[in-house]
Parts: C-alpha cells; sequence; structure tokens
C-alpha cells in the first residue's frame, strides 16, 4: 500500500525546486495535491505532472504572508477534497545578501516575512481542521542557516531558526493530540534559490556564500530526492509519534529511525538546546 493513500496534502511553494519534487513524491504515494505558489504557470506544470502520477489536484496562487489569502488557500483545499491531512509550509525566499548593516531593510523585513510569517499563518489557519479530526502532520522547511551561523545571510538564518523554534514550541502545544509538527532541513540542493545566491553572493562580495554556491551549482549540492523523500516519511504513519524535531535529510539517517522514535522523544535529539560549558571535572 502506498504511504500517503488518499491523504490530503497542501503544500506552498510548490510551483519549482523543493517544493515541486515534494508533490510529485507525495503524488507517487497516493496523496492528494492542493498545490500553492505565487505563479500560476509553475503551479499548472506541478498539477499536470503530478496527474500523470494519478494524483488529485488543485491550485491556488496565493502570498504566504496574507491572512485573507492564506484563509481562502486553505478554505479552497477542504472545499476541494473535504479535510487537511498534511501542511507542508515550503515557501521561502533567500533574503538579502551582505553584512546586516548594509541589507536593503524592506528585503531583510521581507524575508522573516515570506519564512516565518508565512509559516505561521499557514500553521494557524489549518490548525482547527486538523485539530477538528484529531489527526495531522505539519512540516516546516528549515534550512541550512538553522543549525549554524553564516555571515553574509542574517536574514535568511533568523528566519530558518525561528522556524525551527516555531516547530518545536507548537508540538508542545500540541501534545495530547493526534498532530505532530516536525522541521525538514532538506541541505543546499541546487533550484533556482542558489542561482540566485551564488550569483548575488559575487556582486556583494560574500565569499562564503559565493563558494558554497559555487559547489553546490556545479553538481555539490544535497539530493532533492532525498529531501522529498524525507519529506514522505515525515508525512507518513512511519514517522509515528515523532513531535517537534528538525530532521536533515542530508546528515540524519532518518530511513531506519522508526524503532527509535520513543527514545529520540524522551531525549534532546534533533532539537535546538543549549550545549553547556563543561567544568572538567
Amino acid at each position: 500500500m502506498k504511504k500517503l493513500e488518499n491523504r490530503v496534502a497542501l503544500i506552498t511553494g510548490a510551483g519549482r525546486g523543493i517544493g515541486r519534487a515534494i508533490a510529485l513524491a507525495y503524488a507517487r504515494e497516493g496523496a492528494k495535491l492542493s498545490l500553492a505558489a505565487r505563479t500560476q504557470s509553475e503551479l499548472e506544470q506541478t498539477a499536470r505532472d503530478a496527474q500523470s502520477l494519478g494524483a488529485s489536484t488543485c491550485i491556488q496562487t496565493a502570498d504566504v504572508t496574507a491572512q485573507a489569502q492564506v484563509d481562502v488557500l486553505v478554505r479552497h483545499t477542504v472545499e476541494q477534497f473535504g479535510t487537511i491531512d498534511i501542511l507542508v509550509n515550503n515557501a521561502g525566499i533567500a533574503g538579502p545578501i551582505g553584512p546586516l548593516h548594509q541589507n536593503d531593510v524592506n528585503a531583510w523585513i521581507q524575508a522573516i516575512q515570506v519564512n516565518l510569517i508565512g509559516t505561521y499563518l499557514c500553521c494557524r489557519s489549518v490548525l482547527p481542521v486538523m485539530l477538528e479530526q484529531n489527526r495531522g502532520k505539519i512540516i516546516n522547511l528549515s534550512g541550512a542557516g538553522a543549525t549554524s551561523a553564516w555571515p553574509d545571510l542574517s536574514a535568511y538564518g533568523v528566519s530558518k531558526v525561528a522556524v525551527v523554534r516555531l516547530t518545536e514550541t507548537l508540538a508542545l502545544e500540541l501534545e495530547g493530540t493526534n498532530i505532530q509538527v516536525n522541521a525538514l532541513g532538506p541541505g543546499s540542493i541546487h533550484t533556482q534559490m542558489w542561482d540566485e545566491l551564488r550569483d548575488g553572493a559575487k556582486a556583494a562580495g560574500a565569499t562564503q556564500i559565493y563558494e558554497l554556491g559555487q559547489q553546490v551549482t556545479s553538481g555539490g549540492g544535497a539530493s532533492m530526492a532525498d529531501a522529498a523523500s524525507l519529506a514522505v516519511w515525515l508525512a507518513s504513519d512511519d514517522a509515528g509519534g515523532l513531535n517537534g524535531r528538525l530532521m536533515s535529510s542530508s546528515r540524519d539517517g532518518w530511513s531506519d529511525l522508526a524503532a527509535r522514535i520513543p527514545e529520540i522523544m524522551a531525549s534532546d535529539v534533533f532539537t535546538l538546546r543549549r550545549v553547556e560549558l563543561s567544568s572538567g571535572t
């Protein structure tokens, strides 16, 4: 049996890149798809490709930073499919490149609005549906900036680490329900965002970002297929009671962790926690 048979998944940023890859992976696993992004033509292409894999789809252009548009998106999904079982908050942008004090203020704030506020608004709008049915999976896309600080990409890093803390907090609030919330770190995958990051970093003299961009866009990036596979696993029953965790598709060996979920949930593994300085005694 397919892992997501007849489950309804709402995926933001589904027109291209990682969101598109997740949508097609979900289609292969039997999910019904509600696809959202800002560009109609890209959504239509993803929908056609998902339909060719046997998936039922609906599409809606939406700006995830606009509460009214998010609410319409959720309402449209429920009207089409009757419910929402899975929410994938994938919509995101890189934000400005360069030293913080030189960043365009509006561009910096926009990155927070898309990456963090957009995730919050989608969770807020979908949760009543999931709470009513006492079932749901929320997957929030984080990023490399969540676990290590990168110079010259402050808005992106700040927003992505905040997404992880939002994930952990929401998971705690939903204890006692059958709704799990986890974050997915896809690694540095060659998408259009990384083409733009590489070129922008070169222009801004952001050496570390430029060198990583060169590596990623020349074939040395993380695997898109691995990120999509982790998104399937997190949305499936295989992930069981895993809740409030950040999982990396490129580093965490997640595919054989199902039996260890109780152990993981009893520890600080895959969470944001402070490491205390050892006294040496």
